[in-house]
């Protein structure tokens, strides 16, 4: 017998199931879908088993009710699906081509991996509509800024003496807006050939100088070039000169929107009157006068095709800084005078006739200076551009307050004292006085420089005295000798050991001493032994090294030079503080003095001794700050030169040296020792010093400046054993020595 279970009713709810209890279906009957039985109207308990059967009863099901996201989407689908039914059963067969399916079916090999024409047309336009929205919207919400860049507020640089008190204030920046009609055509049109020659017709933006820019940008490359005038422009005056792609694309966005509100002419005129040209000068008017004495309106086309070059880096393209900047400088102008042509701005006649290159003012002429401090401010300059990493360019913006380490008494003593030996030689020997020279510089233990006599008047002579290394040091120099005695010990024999050498040591102090190796004499290259000479041709015989320092006998350091090793010798001097550039050849003489170190350096060498063998390069610079904000400074190097104590053996020897030249000239407790040098043939006089830890060197020589740097002879400007100059200078600049 089969049970026939009879279809639900139409109006049955789909989810409803049927389904049957182990044991079959119960007598009650079978459940309707109502919730009672077919043979009882009561209804089932719904969670209660039954009471015939045991089996539980059935409970209907409701469906889930959908969500609001949901019913709005039915809602949507049924309003518009008359208006985008269509649409999307034109489009839908479309899409399905476009979309990529990869391996693509029916190709085999590497042509499976190749997008059709059709995915390739499309992925062209959605870029190209995706860039092109882009693009219109970040013109849209670029806005052209209210406030110029640092240029148009020009501010000075001030320098401080050590004490905190204004020392000098410099305005180094000049510039001087100039009208557009004032600017002669040919100016103008060497500007455009140099630097945009679609200038009047381009839409502010070069394209391909955008690309370009960005590859070198990403490629870490140059960074120069690329930029039409207008783009230039804007960085000048609105933005800074980061080479990032933000600024570079704010740069792009700014331009276009100023080429669309302001003319080319104005632009031009801008341009032509911010730019930077180097020399401390900003605008056309500026560098006609900066490089050629002369208003932009009397410039020829040959000065103003290199002017134009300029702009591509003054920093490179300005001859008088060197060989390699000349060249470039001369190509770059002789290239801008033929672009000239190429673009139909000057005849080719005319052309013809800028043949020899426009040499520029070998300084610029508006650079008023002429006080002493003036040489104090170069150096300066120099010192914070190069340990603070700021560049010419923003370091001619100003804005910089620099705190120095120049000592403002020091410094007036010591241009005191060397003002009147001037006027002294002047006085009494003017022949050789209007070729005379006098470096000096004091300097602290620590590395501080505390003032330097750089020369009679910056505005006549740029050509710091105090820093020149153009001159022997003579017997100066012997005290690096000793020391390197005393720190490496000599070796007399090629396999002999080093041993020690002390104060006490003995040489042979004669004069005409051959000079000797451990393989035997030395033979200079002319064939000939040489031998050291004494001054005056004097002889001392056997004398200690501590005695001859203190006399300066030349024949016992020439051969302890030897002894020690001329390398080693060398060595010593350059970790003192002497600048390798200035040592002499690793020959005999260079014991006795063949190196050329500068007064300041010379001055810290000497310092380095004072300070028991610890060395710190001297430094001109304490601190700096930029619109009252510190600016970081490298901190000045300091090594160990030498030990402690051959550092103070060598100042005891340099306290004997001064005992024994000026007995009277200083207390007996004074802390005071230095030491005279002369030159063999007499083309300088020195004498360098320290007392109370603060060194200081005076030289005293002589040179033709419109002639050569070759040293002359002194003829009498440096004084006699007795009244010596560079000890008078030293003195009165060290006084009181007590």
């Amino acid at each position: 017998m089969q049970l026939q279970v009879p279809p639900p009713p139409v109006a049955a709810d789909e989810t409803m199931q049927l389904r049957v209890p182990e044991g079959g279906i119960p007598d009650g009957g079978i459940p309707d879908g109502s919730g009672m039985s077919a043979a009882s109207a009561e209804p089932a308990a719904p969670d209660t088993p039954s009471a015939a059967s045991g089996a539980p009863s059935r409970r209907r099901r409701k469906a889930p009710r959908p969500s609001p996201a949901a019913r709005l989407a039915a809602a949507f689908r049924s309003r518009l699906a008359p208006v985008l039914g269509p649409v999307v059963a034109w489009l839908g067969p479309h899409a399905r081509r476009l979309r990529p399916h990869y391996p693509r079916p029916g190709r085999t090999g590497w042509r499976r991996w190749i997008p059709s024409w059709r995915q390739t047309l499309g992925g062209f336009l959605a870029s190209f509509g995706l860039s092109t929205l882009f693009l219109v919207v970040a013109y849209a919400a670029t806005d052209i800024p209210d406030n110029l860049n640092t240029y148009a507020t020009q501010q000075d640089n001030v320098y401080f003496w050590a004490d905190g008190t204004p020392m000098a204030r410099t305005g180094w920046v000049q510039r001087q807006a100039m009208p557009l009609e004032d600017i002669p055509k040919h100016v103008r049109s060497a500007v455009l050939a140099a630097e945009n020659a679609s200038f009047y017709s381009d839409p502010g933006i070069s394209f391909e100088g955008l690309t370009r820019a960005l590859f070198r940008t990403l490629g870490q490359g140059e960074t120069q070039g690329g930029s039409t005038i207008t783009q230039q422009y804007v960085k000048n005056v609105y933005l800074n000169q980061d080479q990032t792609l933000s600024r570079k694309f704010e740069e792009a966005m700014i331009a276009l929107k100023l080429d669309n509100e302001m003319s080319k002419d104005e632009i031009l005129e801008g341009y032509l009157n911010t730019s930077w040209y180097g020399r401390g000068t900003y605008g056309i008017q500026r560098a006609a006068q900066a490089y050629y004495g002369k208003d932009v309106s009397k410039l020829n086309a040959s000065e103003s095709a290199f002017l134009a070059s300029l702009l591509k880096g003054a920093g490179l393209f300005d001859p008088t800084l060197g060989a390699a900047n000349r060249e470039r400088a001369v190509e770059r102008w002789s290239w801008t005078l033929d672009r000239m042509v190429e673009i139909g701005e000057l005849s080719p006649q005319e052309r013809a006739k800028y043949r020899t290159f426009p040499e520029p003012l070998k300084s610029n002429p508006l650079y008023d200076t002429g006080e002493q401090s003036d040489y104090l401010v170069e150096l300066v300059a120099q010192y914070a551009k190069k340990n603070a990493g700021i560049s010419d360019r923003e370091f001619d913006l100003g804005g910089y307050e620099i705190h120095t380490t120049f000592d403002k008494k020091r410094m007036a003593r010591l241009t005191d004292a060397v003002t009147k030996a001037r006027k002294k030689a002047q006085k009494d020997h003017p022949k050789a006085a209007r070729t005379a020279h006098y470096g000096a510089a004091s300097i602290a233990a620590d590395g501080r420089i505390l003032a330097v006599y750089g020369g009679p008047d910056h505005r006549k002579q740029g050509y710091n005295e105090s820093n020149a290394t153009t001159v022997p040091a003579g017997s100066a120099f012997m005290p690096f000798v000793y020391a390197a005695g005393l720190e490496h010990g000599v070796r007399k024999t090629r396999d002999g050991e080093r041993t020690p050498v002390t104060g006490e040591t003995v040489y042979n102090g004669d004069d005409e001493v051959p000079v000797t190796t451990p393989e035997g004499p030395y033979w200079d290259r002319g064939g000939r032994k040489v031998s050291a000479r004494n001054d005056g041709g004097k002889s001392y015989g056997q004398i200690s090294l501590r005695r001859a320092l203190a006399l300066s006998v030349n024949t016992p350091f020439m051969q302890l030079g030897m002894d020690t090793g001329l390398d080693k010798v060398r060595a010593t001097a350059v970790a003192a503080g002497l600048l390798p550039s200035s040592i002499g050849a690793r020959v005999p003489a260079l014991s006795t003095g063949s190196s050329t170190p500068s007064a300041i350096r010379m001055a810290g060498g000497y310092a380095t001794f004072a300070a028991d063998g610890l060395h710190t390069e001297p430094y001109s610079v304490r601190r700096i700050t930029h619109n009252g904000h510190k600016v970081a400074l490298a901190e000045p190097r300091t090594r160990r030169a030498m030990g402690a104590d051959t550092a103070r053996e060598v100042q005891a020897a340099l306290a004997d040296a001064f005992r024994e030249a000026h007995p009277e000239d200083a207390p007996a407790t004074a802390e005071v020792a230095g030491k005279a040098g002369t030159t063999e043939d007499s083309v300088a006089a020195w004498y360098v010093g320290t007392a109370k830890k603060v060194s200081t060197a005076v030289v005293v020589y002589r040179i033709d400046l419109g002639e050569s740097l070759e040293p002359l002879p002194l003829e009498g400007l440096d004084g006699t054993a007795a009244d010596s100059v560079p000890y008078g200078i030293w003195s009165r600049a060290m006084s009181p020595l007590g």
